[in-house]
This record gives C-alpha cells, sequence and structure tokens, in this order.
C-alpha cells in the first residue's frame, strides 16, 4: 500500500479529492492535515470529517495553521459557499479531529515512513512550509510531494497571474518550492476546458446513485455557477480531483518536466504567480516537475471509478 498524507483547506473539490484517495485500492491515507485557506480551519475540519464519516473511512484529521503565514487570511467562499460545500449545510460530523497538531503530525509521519510518503497538498502551503521550517531534515525523507497549486505561464484564477493556493499564502509556497523536496506542480489549468465535467458527465455521476457521487456534486453547486459565471468555464472544474488523480495514477500525465520555479511575493499585482523558467533562460537549478498536460479521458475515468 503507498502511503499519502493529504493537506486541505476542504471545500467542495476537496472534499471530492478525499474521496478518491479513500477509495483507490492501492493508497492508505495515514492522515488528512487541515490548513486554512478556503474556509477557517475550523470549518475545513468540519468539511474533512463530514466527508470521511461519508466514506465511512477512520483516517484521523489534524488541525493546522489558522492564517497563512505573514498575510491576512482570504477565503473564498464567494466560489465555494459560506460553509466551502456549496451551501448545503451538512450536519456535524460524528468523528472530531485529533489533539496533535497537524504540523507536528506531518513531521513524526514523515519520519516514520521515511522515503514512503506520497504528500498531496490541495490548499495553500502554510502548514508544509511551517513544517519544514521546523524540522528541515523531512525535505528529502518524502517520496513525492504532488502540488495543487499554481499556474504554470498562464492565467491565474484569482488574480490575473496567480492561482488561489499559492496567492494566500506566497511566502510559504516560496519556502516549499525551495526546500528540495521532490515535487511535482499540478497548476489549476489543468482542469479547465475539456478536462472540466460537462452537464452530461455530472448527471451520469448523479446516476452512480451512491452517496459519495451524490455529495461530489452536490457540494460543487455554487462551484459550478461561479466558474461558468465568472470565468467562462465550459462545466465543473475540479483542481483537487485532478491533482489526486496525477498522485494516485501519475501515467494520466502525458507532458511534463523539470524546471526552475519561482513565487513572487513582493509585487501587489503579480503576487502568488508561479514563474516557471521554461527555456532555462535564468540558467538555475531546476526544482520543480511541472505537469504541463493530462489525459482528459483517463482523468475522467478516474473521477468515475472512485465516485461509483
Amino acid at each position: 500500500m503507498r502511503k499519502f498524507i493529504i493537506d486541505t483547506d476542504t471545500a467542495s473539490d476537496d472534499a471530492v479529492a478525499l474521496i478518491m484517495a479513500h477509495h483507490w485500492p492501492d493508497v492508505e491515507v495515514l492522515a488528512v492535515t487541515i490548513v486554512n485557506g478556503n474556509v477557517p480551519v475550523e470549518q475545513g475540519v468540519k468539511n474533512a470529517l463530514y466527508t470521511l464519516d461519508v466514506c465511512n473511512a477512520s483516517i484521523p484529521v489534524y488541525v493546522g495553521c489558522n492564517k497563512p503565514i505573514l498575510r491576512e487570511a482570504s477565503y473564498a467562499d464567494w466560489f465555494h459557499g459560506k460553509d466551502g460545500m456549496g451551501n448545503m449545510f451538512y450536519p456535524e460530523p460524528k468523528s472530531k479531529p485529533q489533539l496533535t497538531h497537524a504540523i507536528d503530525a506531518i513531521i513524526e509521519t514523515i519520519k516514520k515512513y521515511p522515503g514512503e510518503i506520497t504528500l498531496v497538498t490541495l490548499g495553500p502551503l502554510t502548514n508544509i512550509a511551517a513544517a519544514l521550517l521546523k524540522a528541515p531534515e523531512i525535505a528529502p525523507l518524502v517520496q513525492r510531494c504532488v502540488i495543487m497549486g499554481g499556474a504554470a505561464n498562464t492565467v491565474g484564477n484569482v488574480t490575473p497571474a496567480a492561482e488561489y493556493n499559492i496567492w494566500v499564502d506566497p511566502e510559504a509556497a516560496k519556502i516549499v518550492f525551495h526546500s528540495g523536496m521532490a515535487m511535482e506542480m499540478v497548476g489549476w489549468e489543468l482542469s479547465r476546458h475539456d478536462a472540466a465535467l460537462t452537464a452530461a458527465e455530472v448527471e451520469t455521476i448523479r446516476n452512480f446513485g451512491t452517496e459519495r457521487a451524490h455529495l461530489a456534486m452536490d457540494c460543487n453547486k455554487t462551484a459550478l455557477e461561479v466558474s461558468m459565471k465568472m470565468q467562462g468555464a465550459v462545466g465543473l472544474t475540479l483542481a483537487d480531483p485532478v491533482a489526486i488523480a496525477v498522485a494516485l495514477d501519475p501515467n494520466i500525465i502525458t507532458r511534463q518536466g523539470k524546471y526552475f520555479v519561482d513565487v513572487e511575493i513582493n509585487s501587489e499585482l503579480t503576487r502568488g504567480a508561479t514563474v516557471v523558467d521554461e527555456l532555462g533562460v535564468l540558467n538555475k537549478q531546476p526544482n520543480i516537475n511541472v505537469v504541463w498536460e493530462i489525459n482528459v479521458p483517463k482523468w475522467k475515468e478516474i473521477l468515475y471509478r472512485c465516485l461509483r
């Protein structure tokens, strides 16, 4: 069994990613760590616990950082709904979070399984940066770090230049990007265009009739509306599930490459931009494997398989 830690600011698409990871046959999720991002960390904890309840999963959930390293919190309730779950306002979860802080859980788990952990980040990188600052020795112990974040030399989704997760805490992203971990950047653009779910595909998933399929589509209602009205999306874009799909099955990647990637932290105009040195003009050591393209039919097959 492959061992995963999932760090998430649990809102609607994060919930789908958690469902997918739990229902993948050769993956064991050892910990779900919650970070402030789409919603306040307390709401992210509730959303994660409720989602895991629906999956009948007994995965430990840990409460993490409640604000970015240096910035004020900037929530995405305008996109995911006031509760982060499409304004569905699900009941209180049956389970409770662990008492250990998420940062310590991340460090302890990586040290317990050196060279075995796949770390998947679905939110701002605050928890991961804090863990690296506290215990920099964990960086080479991570087998694979799959980051849902950034926009590889393309348009952002919260500003013209930046993707939300990186924009919220760009200082944390910069720390992580320069940590030396074996990282893969799965930008938000991979969930756009033909990777988005059409109305017919959403209906197909609903017709699976499982509780997790209904949760996945219901909690993304506001995300679908906003992405189509404000971002010109052709359907439901699911950035976090695409990143989890890459983590679950790297064979869906059709084009990738290792480049020097840096994060802008000084300019307000381009705050959080992920600058990929695609042509190597800076002559700097590549630090991140950038995923440029995925096999879209395979990504959707993985999603269907996990929600049936």
